[in-house]
């Protein structure tokens, strides 16, 4: 809207001055389309100027006869159609002359839908976002449920939108409101409708399931036609504008108190749209009676998955490995999960449990199936090195045996004779052994003992081993050998070197003690 002056200000200069509406638009600042607006109220003949000729002008009859028959025909189909038959300009002065050209749907009324207490709810699915968990970023969903008649509304989010969470949000829905309304309605989303042709309709065989568990009918609504559950709709945009809107919260379990709180507080005291004089709570309390009963159990929504186990001893379960015992790897096994923890199952025993985790490439493990793996590669080791041990020399089982009645410690034992066994061979161990259990020792010092007591036979000396660290500037260093013929020489000198002293007699010592014994005089 613009001023009385300014209305005034244009019919002046339009009948004293004679300026056109271009100029009067370009000098007063307003839109032309404001200019002649003024000028057509105050009765004035607006006298358009015929417009300049376009190259479009031939092809008009045909793109309204083309749209005539085809309504929704692209543009740019239209573009090359035109082309094709001799048209040169460019496609977006074409683009704007179709729409000009393009016949408009007609205007459609809607009437309003009014449902009885508990007969209907509306459900659908609303994305807001993603969420960062950990090295995840996941899809932040919210299941919406609203009763059609009170408008009592339940809201919960979700980290996506699979099969196990949309029965979850029924579940939750269906507890919060305390009964089932007759009939849900929905959109044709795969978690509901998984094939449509017209009115043949294939619904997911697992809603089916829990429609009969809560006694309900599913019913989606018509192809492109989201206005017959328009107060879902409204629902999700209250809860975008008045709920999620700078919203702070810790995580996932944070965000789902705080709406289940707004859903029982502020949306509930709001104004019911079908009587502004009653809150939804009010409408709420009358509707509830009216409500389908719950069942005794609530349905079983978590989700199942079977995963190959390989040679480590986990399972991969939506981005994250889960431990599990030792003795079940290499077989398919069956994951059951809920939002708040993760089973896995061996047929019907549970195997494992863990906390669910949304983070990717994690391992959750449990602390007793890795000890148990640990303890089963010591003991596998430990059985190794005796078998070793029994093929290199028959007479370790006797020494074993002997070891184990005095409460030898076996572990430390096989280590022993291990080194041994690499060190000497298997022959002389053998005969050490056999001189051991002869004299009734069973202990590694005594094998030790005649494996040196042989080499000393043979006049060789003991062996040493040489451990050097790991250090590349260590095991390449080279020690150059030094000759020791001046220590050998010095040797010599001290041998034949004279000395002023003489052999000690035998009364020397007992002289020299009585002098000192004598008193001084």
């Amino acid at each position: 809207m613009i001023s009385r002056e300014l209305e005034a200000e244009i019919l002046r200069l339009h009948h004293a001055e004679r300026w056109p509406i271009g100029t009067l638009a370009r000098q007063l600042r307003v839109h032309h389309n404001t200019v002649r607006r003024v000028l057509t109220q105050a009765g004035l003949v607006i006298v358009r100027e015929r417009p300049r000729p376009s190259m479009i002008d031939a092809y008009v009859p045909f793109i309204q006869d083309t749209l005539a028959r085809y309504p929704t025909l692209r543009a740019s189909r239209l573009y090359q159609m035109a082309r094709e038959r001799g048209y040169a300009g460019r496609p977006d002065h074409f683009r704007h002359q179709v729409a000009l050209y393009r016949p408009r749907p007609s205007a459609e009324a809607y009437l309003r839908l009014r449902t009885l207490a508990g007969e209907q709810s509306q459900v659908d699915w609303a994305h807001f976002g993603r969420l960062a968990v950990g090295r995840a970023l996941r899809p932040l969903m919210a299941f919406v449920m609203v009763l059609s008649y009170s408008r009592q509304l339940f809201l919960r989010f979700y980290l996506g939108a699979s099969m196990s969470c949309f029965l979850d949000g029924h579940v939750q829905a269906f507890n919060f409101f305390q009964g089932v309304s007759r009939q849900c309605l929905y959109d044709n989303l795969k978690s509901a409708v998984l094939e449509r042709i017209g009115d043949a309709i294939r619904f997911h065989p697992t809603l089916l399931e829990l429609a009969a568990w809560y006694r309900f009918q599913p019913r989606p609504v018509a192809i492109a036609r989201g206005n017959e559950k328009g107060r879902v709709e409204r629902a999700i945009r209250f809860a975008r504008e008045r709920f999620f809107a700078a919203r702070r919260f810790a995580d996932l379990a944070d965000l789902n108190a705080q709406a289940l709180a707004w859903c029982a507080g502020e949306a509930a005291e709001r104004p019911c749209p079908e009587d502004r004089a009653r809150s939804v709570r009010a409408c709420f309390l009358e509707e509830q009676p009216r409500l389908l009963a719950l069942p005794a159990e609530p349905f079983p929504c978590q989700e199942r998955v079977d995963v190959p186990s390989h040679k480590s001893p986990y399972v991969r379960f939506d981005l994250n490995d889960y431990s599990i015992p030792h003795t079940h790897v290499r077989r398919t096994l069956q994951v059951v999960a809920t939002q708040e923890r993760v089973r896995v199952l061996d047929g019907n025993d549970v195997i494992a449990t863990h906390v669910r985790s949304f983070d990717r490439d994690q391992q959750i493990e449990d602390p007793s199936h890795l000890e148990a793996l640990v303890a089963q590669k010591r003991a596998g080791r430990a059985h190794r090195a005796m078998d070793r041990l029994h093929h290199a020399a028959a007479s370790a089982s006797a020494l074993f045996k002997l070891a184990a009645e005095r409460g030898a410690h076996l572990g430390a034992l096989t280590r022993g004779l291990v080194d041994l066994l690499d060190s000497h061979g298997a022959t002389a161990l053998e005969t050490a052994i056999a001189a051991a259990l002869r004299e009734q020792a069973a202990h590694l010092g005594a094998v030790r003992h005649f494996i040196d007591q042989q080499r000393a036979r043979r006049g060789q000396s003991p062996p040493i081993a040489i451990t050097l660290p790991n250090d590349p500037r260590v095991r390449s260093l080279i020690v150059r050998p030094h000759s020791l013929c001046d220590y050998q020489q010095l040797l010599q000198e001290n041998i034949h070197e004279p000395t002023d002293e003489r052999p000690a007699e035998p009364g020397d010592s007992d002289t020299a003690d009585h002098d000192n014994d004598k008193p001084e005089r």
